[in-house]
């Protein structure tokens, strides 16, 4: 039964995400406009045959395009909506539902993923047709395992940053500072071979490098045999010790819960 719950749940997601499309579509325009102005930027670095951090003009052109797809997926959550529950105290409405608070925003995000992968594939389709020579994933098979652990790492990051709205109110300044350390630490702006030596060291052993770094490096074939495999375990691995993480953090957090009003 409990799973039917969820099933709907996800399903409700997907009906409210075409409701939404207008606005999703916006959001949606400023990521291509990123994706188009380091388009532009690596071409002109990477002209006349240069490479730099050991990537060629087409390499990097699939790196950015993982970046796009990795930055699209897995935005279902809905933070804003949590963290104005969970600062409104609403949330214990939520609480008293016969289904697991995690779980539900999860199941949340893969309804999500049903527009958001039709908007990666038609993106990535005029990329490729557009951007002139792209270079194809090396290794397809394992660059799709490595994309489908992106989604609960993704989905439990951003939970757990949204879930600090139980000690503070600031949810504005929690989404800019987990935004501007995701891009930076994922390699989602730049490779992490590119940052200096101690800060590429410490993107690589943190989870956001699993959420673009990762796929990135098995799509160029930077990655490739037993490295690509253990990079993908070290991904599912984050996203177990993520998911108790939460769930851990959750009993916390739920003590802290003020109800507003009554």
């Amino acid at each position: 039964m409990s799973v039917r719950g969820y099933t709907r749940l996800a399903t409700t997601t997907v009906r409210a995400t075409f409701a939404h499309r207008l606005s999703i579509g916006l959001g949606t325009i400023g990521v291509i406009f990123q994706l188009v102005a380091m388009v532009a930027l690596w071409t002109a670095l990477l002209a006349d045959g240069a490479r730099i951090g050991g990537y060629s003009l087409p390499e990097m052109k699939g790196y950015l395009l993982v970046g796009f797809a990795t930055g699209i997926v897995g935005r279902g959550l809905g933070e804003h909506v949590m963290a104005e529950r969970i600062r409104s105290g609403a949330v214990a409405l939520d609480l008293v539902k016969p289904l697991d608070y995690q779980k539900m925003r999860f199941a949340e995000v893969l309804g999500g993923l049903v527009i958001e992968i039709m908007v990666i594939v038609a993106v990535g389709a005029a990329f490729v047709t557009l951007a002139g020579p792209v270079q194809a994933p090396v290794r397809p098979d394992l660059l799709l395992l490595s994309l489908v652990a992106v989604v609960p790492i993704k989905f439990l990051i951003i939970y757990l940053s949204t879930m600090l709205c139980f000690w503070t109110q600031n949810y504005h300044g929690l989404a800019w500072t987990r935004t501007a350390l995701t891009q930076l630490l994922s390699g989602a702006l730049v490779p992490l071979a590119l940052l200096p030596g101690w800060l590429a060291a410490t993107a690589a052993v943190l989870p956001f490098a699993a959420i673009t770094s990762t796929p990135a490096l098995i799509y160029t074939g930077k990655a490739t045999g037993t490295g690509a495999l253990l990079l993908i375990g070290y991904q599912f691995l984050w996203a177990a010790g993520l998911w108790i993480l939460a769930r851990l953090a959750w009993r916390t957090a739920v003590r802290q819960l003020t109800v507003h009003g009554g």
